[in-house]
């Protein structure tokens, strides 16, 4: 393969994906699939102790857990990532961490609100604007939009790629199992109505391409300075 086939390849992914996501923006879905879980009365699952306690609140644990093995692993090498560099590591935790920091900083502007704020769910004032109508304002609280839940698992998506060279097995397993925490996430949040599942679907969508551009940027970015001191251009070694 290739340097610039991966390139090519994660620039498909991310095209593909957008059209995707927009697709089921524009079909209207997001509220269909609300409604077979809210009521007027709201939604059943939003404080049971499995949606609310243990899928939702208690499930930021185990997250903040992996990732201080992704720092342990600055240092130590967990074993199945024995092959990566210490560049690779360090471009993974902090990655990781970009992610982790960038769902509740656009969540934060957002001017859409949560299903449960709904009146048609039983909530006080805000009525359904789907979040890509920038100029509408729903009548509520807003703020909900990427889902923060659903980055407890997605932040992780950039293990896929620090993973892949090294230990491409790892890198298979590590991207289906934060696929498959994130899609269980989302269909949580939608279960409780506390996001459409539009909203987890682009905070996927962000942190997969937020990762794919931090790591053809560096790649980028290390292939000119060796370029560099090839010419003589860089810090001399000695």
């Amino acid at each position: 393969m290739t340097p610039a086939a991966p390139a090519r390849r994660d620039a498909l992914i991310v095209l593909l994906s957008l059209a995707a996501l927009l697709a089921w923006d524009l079909s209207g879905l997001d509220l269909v699939l609300s409604d077979a879980f809210g009521t007027l009365q709201g939604f059943p699952w939003r404080d049971r102790w499995l949606t609310g306690t243990v899928l939702h609140d208690a499930a930021r644990w185990p997250a903040w857990a992996v990732f201080a093995l992704l720092v342990v692993n600055l240092w130590r090498p967990l074993p199945f990532a024995a092959a990566t560099s210490p560049q690779e590591r360090r471009w993974w935790a902090a990655t990781t961490l970009g992610c982790v920091l960038l769902i509740p900083v656009l969540k934060h502007g957002s001017a859409t609100s949560c299903p449960w704020d709904l009146a048609r769910y039983g909530g006080d004032v805000a009525d359904y604007v789907p979040h890509w109508q920038l100029w509408r304002h729903d009548g509520g609280p807003g703020r909900c939009f990427p889902s923060g839940h659903a980055s407890t698992a997605f932040s992780f998506l950039a293990g896929a790629f620090a993973l892949r060279r090294g230990a491409p097995a790892a890198a298979r397993r590590w991207l289906a199992a934060t696929l498959l925490l994130g899609t269980l996430f989302a269909l949580v949040q939608v279960m409780r109505g506390a996001h459409y599942l539009s909203h987890s679907l682009w905070t996927a969508w962000i942190c997969w391409t937020t990762s794919a551009l931090a790591w053809h940027g560096a790649r980028l970015w290390r292939g000119g300075r060796s370029a560099a001191a090839a010419a003589g251009l860089g810090p001399a070694k000695g």
